[in-house]
């Protein structure tokens, strides 16, 4: 499993150079892939090749997490940030981070509670959030940090009985279970597969469209960390998914209606190697099959993703049954080529 390097390292949109080195080491190592291309944007794509290379599956997840940036070096050395991808500064208060290249520490204080008149009932506005790397005054922090420079989360992968603890689970996760699935590959897999491990998803969905055309694929899988809604405060109605549930199968996307021949395949292979899965409850959010489906000449696309409570924080929790099971299904759906053969007329 790989879910622990690759969750502690930092790569938030515009910034997965060593996500991406990471997992080009692995890649290699396994010695079971074809070829490795990059493109421009940074998008990392290896090339199986299948017993019938008439149609191609691209298997995708994005390499990118949630992250800050600097936008402004105050006169008191602290430092103002804008978020990259969508994150809550609610979440933000009293956490620990890193920023720039050299990864120095800092932290997200907040007015403490003797000083506030009611401040603790408000909702902080991006300018309420500071990170003081302990900087004498704005000289000093320019002389560690410069405006553009990007702030991780500063979050350790810990492991319980049945609970993986961590950031970036969104989309470490897919990354880990598509590098267990390439690794898996003891024989040609049926139809011509693409692992595209690809950027910015995070940021507007920027980076997954450009990989079509550089193999024009009949359909797409995409693997993601989705949310789990199961908080005491919500209503049941109210959940996604649910932690311990199995994989969460998606039949609609805020941009985009999964194909049914597909859904109807992950479905119905679920239920042939016997693992729990569940229907994701909530259709909020996109992922790249939705951008998959509007670029070039577009391509059906249909997600599987793994609950996590908590994403898009500095640290998620996930189930290790529902992990695994995730990875079962995905090994099953593109090594035995029956993902594709629905799409044969």
């Amino acid at each position: 499993m790989y879910l622990k390097d690759l969750s502690q390292i930092y790569g938030a949109s515009g910034n997965e150079e060593s996500v991406k080195k990471y997992i080009k080491d692995v890649v290699k190592k396994t010695g079971k892939i074809d070829y490795i291309k990059e493109d421009h944007l940074g998008n990392l794509m290896c090339f199986k090749k299948g017993k019938i290379q008439k149609k191609t599956l691209v298997v995708m997840a994005h390499m990118d997490e949630v992250g800050l940036m600097i936008t402004k070096i105050e006169e008191d050395g602290r430092l103002n940030v804008s978020p990259v991808g969508g994150v809550d500064p609610r979440v933000l208060i009293g956490k620990r981070v890193v920023v720039g290249e050299k990864n120095i520490d800092g932290v997200i204080p907040y007015k403490a509670i003797h000083l506030q008149k009611k401040d603790y009932k408000k909702i902080p506005d991006w300018d309420d959030i500071k990170v003081d790397i302990g900087a004498k005054d704005k000289k000093d922090a320019e002389s560690k940090v410069n405006l553009g420079d990007f702030c991780h989360f500063r979050t350790f992968f810990e492991e319980y009985e049945n609970r993986y603890v961590g950031k970036a689970f969104d989309d470490r996760a897919g990354c880990s279970i598509m590098l267990e699935t390439l690794e898996a590959m003891d024989d040609l897999p049926v139809y011509n597969i693409v692992f595209a491990f690809v950027v910015q998803e995070e940021n507007g969905l920027r980076g997954s469209g450009a990989v079509l055309k550089h193999f024009h694929p009949d359909a797409a899988l995409i693997i993601e960390g989705t949310t789990a809604g199961d908080n005491p405060e919500l209503k049941r109605e109210r959940w996604s998914t649910h932690l311990d549930n199995g994989p969460a199968i998606s039949y609609l996307q805020s941009m985009h209606v999964i194909d049914r021949r597909l859904f109807n395949a992950i479905v119905e292979t679920a239920e042939s190697i016997k693992i729990p899965y569940q229907i994701k409850g909530r259709t909020v959010g996109g992922t790249d099959a939705g951008r998959l489906a509007r670029s070039f000449y577009g391509v059906p696309g249909a997600v599987v993703s793994v609950p996590a409570r908590y994403i898009h924080s500095p640290v998620s929790v996930m189930s290790k049954e529902d992990y695994n099971h995730t990875g079962k299904l995905v090994k099953e759906l593109v090594l035995t080529g029956n993902y594709l053969k629905v799409l044969e007329v």
